[in-house]
């Protein structure tokens, strides 16, 4: 949620810079709605949901320019989605067509019972990347294209482990992949990101994992707040008030189970009970204190947080290790099999622990960036960038340039026409 409210607030400046020098972006960007099925693994299934997608068609040089996937994760898609960051400012150099399409059960590609804990059932990363083959056959069809169109997946957290293992499992439909803090590693207890107690954790971790990335404040700005000698209380209230607009925050765990077990689509953009679900069902990811490293409170539990997959969806939560283990063992963890997949990290970010950061084989390829935070390296150049922020981005756009020229190679030495 922090990562998409910091787009967000970026989206909206550059909105308004393009709409005083007299550019009109959003006209760029074409909605479109596709039915995909509802069960990729059951044919005697027939029935669908609606898949929300974007195409910028902007850049792109007919008709054997490549193709840019922004890859949906763990949200809905925005417009600005294919009009500004990183893979936006190479596919201008590279005449690409720029593709998003939203995860389904996110966004607004869920039908109307889809959050019935039985149609959950047909949330999971499995599933999507199944959605995402459809896709790239039916884009392919719609503008004609052809095995010279390469394309390039992209996404980071979340979708940047879909971007990774989009490529992993149809080698045959993208070329390469870029995976920005992606934590392909699916773990139960995931306490190396030493979080404080849950909800007043979250100043803290969001501070931590985006850094100047984020729309509140800085690790040091927060540091020093922490560390002021003032008598008031001055200093925390300021941090409160900056993060909730709610003069009182109920936490209780009552509330928590309440706000889950709400299958309405009144609040159509949450995805709390979505992704608590799969990360019952796949990932983990609970961030736990139980360790004695732990700096911090040992009331958050596994067992605390595990109980929720109970409660809400009724998971075992004797079943969660086995789940956890089947995510691994189908992707390969950390150590996955792929090739042309660049995997990028940032220094500061808690989640690094869970993705690839160094080459463990010859076809690992990774690019690790000194002090920077969760997903920087998707935004576009901005003055202010680090120096390592700014040579990351290049090397990312060197992969991504040999990728197209290697693509264009093979194609120019096969005997066989194109189709």
């Amino acid at each position: 949620q922090r990562f998409r409210d910091l787009h967000t607030q970026r989206n909206k400046e550059f909105f308004q810079t393009a709409l005083a020098n007299g550019y009109q972006p959003l006209q760029h960007v074409k909605e479109g709605v596709l039915d995909q099925p509802l069960d990729h693994f059951n044919r005697q299934n027939i029935n669908t949901f609606r898949q929300r997608f974007l195409v910028n068609e902007e850049y792109w040089q007919r008709p054997e320019g490549p193709v840019f996937l922004f890859v949906g994760g763990e949200g809905p898609i925005c417009k600005f989605d294919l009009l500004t960051g990183h893979h936006v400012d190479m596919a201008k150099e590279h005449g690409a067509l720029l593709l998003a399409v939203e995860h389904r059960f996110y966004g607004d590609s869920i039908n109307p019972d889809g959050l019935e804990t039985e149609n959950l059932a047909y949330l999971s990363s499995q599933q999507a990347l199944a959605d995402l083959a459809v896709f790239h056959q039916y884009i392919s069809e719609s503008f004609n294209l052809s095995c010279r169109n390469t394309w390039i997946s992209f996404g980071g957290s979340y979708s940047g482990s879909l971007s990774a293992w989009f490529r992993g499992k149809f080698p045959n439909l993208v070329y390469g992949a870029v995976a920005s803090s992606a934590p392909v590693k699916a773990k139960l207890d995931f306490f190396e990101y030493s979080n404080l107690m849950q909800s007043l954790a979250d100043i803290m971790m969001g501070t931590v994992q985006y850094n100047e990335e984020g729309v509140l404040m800085s690790i040091k700005e927060l540091c020093s707040v922490m560390t002021d000698k003032r008598e008031e209380n001055e200093g925390e209230m300021e941090i409160y008030r900056s993060t909730s607009n709610e003069p009182c925050l109920d936490i209780s765990h009552e509330k928590t189970v309440k706000d889950l077990l709400d299958t309405s689509h009144r609040h159509r953009r949450r995805s709390e009970r979505q992704w608590i679900y799969q990360t019952c069902t796949e990932f983990g990811f609970y961030q736990t204190c139980e360790d004695t490293t732990c700096p911090f409170s040992g009331m958050l539990t596994l067992q605390a947080q595990t109980k929720l997959c109970a409660e809400v969806f009724g998971i075992s939560q004797h079943s969660l290790p086995a789940r956890i283990a089947f995510t691994n063992s189908y992707y390969g963890g950390d150590h996955p099999q792929t090739t042309r997949v660049l995997y990028v990290n940032g220094g500061v970010d808690p989640w690094k622990e869970l993705s690839v950061v160094q080459d463990s084989t010859d076809e690992a390829q990774t690019v690790f960036i000194k002090n920077t935070a969760h997903c920087a390296d998707m935004s576009s150049q901005r003055l202010k960038d680090p120096h390592s922020l700014r040579k990351a981005r290049q090397e990312i756009e060197n992969h991504v340039a040999l990728w197209l020229k290697t693509a264009a190679l093979e194609q120019m030495k096969k005997s066989k026409p194109c189709l």
